[in-house]
Formats: C-alpha cells, structure tokens, sequence
C-alpha cells in the first residue's frame, strides 16, 4: 500500500508520512494486578503538521460494551513528535530516525518518550515523568508503533501504581479517508 506524501510534507518529517493523518479502529486496555477484567475500547487518533518540522498527535479512546457501543470516555492525550536526526545506519536497512515525544494527559501526567523510526516502526521508551500531586503513580512507558497491512498497530506497557513495566494497552486503527 503505497503511503500517501503530501508535497507540503517538511523534509524532516517525510521518514513519519506515514503516520499522518486521522486514524480509528478498535483494542484493548489490560488491569494487571486490578482484578479488574480487560476493557475494548475505540480510539481515534490523529498525526497532522503545519509545515513546521514535527507533528501534533492527539489521541481519545472511550470503552466499548459487548455490542461495540460506546459507554464512556476513557482517555486523551495530546503532543508532539520531534524528529531529532539520524541514527547510525544498520545493516543494509533505512538509517533509523531519532524521535522525542511530548505527551501530556488531563489526569495530571506529563511524559517525554525518545526512541527511533526505523521504517514503518516507532519504538519509544519514557526518558521523563512529570505528575502533579493529585495524579496517581506512573514511572515510565515504553510504546511500540507500526504500519502493518496498511494498518496502525500499537503497543503501550506501562511501569504504574507500584507495579513493573508489563503490557497495558494495544489497539488497530484504519486510516480514514
């Protein structure tokens, strides 16, 4: 599936093209160590660029009943991802492509993710958290993210409430035209 690649695209942000644009689909959210059962929800999540050199990403996901049916809002997010350089080359692949990765959540966490692009990959690790004092215990993230079968496949495990890094959420989402 060819990835589409606006002429305004900067050139920093072309090895990203094909993140942007609005994406939505469907996955689940896991409460290890809660005893709580997983949780489906739907998401839609956007990549875009004023043709500045990095994109706002925005994410809000909401539970889903047994049926598919909405039932509540669960989270937002929103940021930007930095392309910061080149990564030495490895093997014959494409170079890898340094990322810095802004986040912030209404429940009172900010987190800066890096890692890299290597082609249709992201994987990002948590370099700083920031919680206010009401926000409950979140130490570090590591995010996987990957343009499978033209799909946007996603990975999150979290370090939080006192427990080890272990699998929290992961979602397909279909690009929407």
């Amino acid at each position: 599936m060819p990835i589409p690649l606006s002429t305004d695209t900067p050139t920093d942000l072309v090895p990203l093209a094909w993140l942007i644009g609005r994406w939505e689909g469907a996955g689940v959210l896991g409460h290890p160590g809660r005893g709580e059962e997983d949780t489906r929800f739907g998401q839609e999540v956007e990549f875009r660029h004023d043709g500045r050199g990095f994109l706002h990403y925005s994410a809000t996901s909401w539970a889903l009943d047994g049926s598919g049916a909405t039932t509540h809002p669960l989270d937002v997010e929103t940021g930007y991802w930095r392309p910061v350089g080149l990564g030495p080359a490895e093997g014959d692949g494409p170079r890898p492509v340094e990322l810095e990765v802004l986040l912030s959540h209404p429940t009172g966490v900010v987190e800066v993710l890096v890692g890299r692009a290597v082609g249709p990959r992201i994987d990002l690790s948590t370099d700083v958290v920031a919680r206010t004092s009401t926000a409950h215990e979140y130490t570090a993230a590591q995010r996987m993210y990957g343009l499978v079968e033209g799909d946007l496949l996603w990975a999150l495990d979290v370090a939080a409430d006192g427990h080890p890094m272990r699998s929290y959420a992961s979602a397909r989402l279909k690009r929407v035209p």
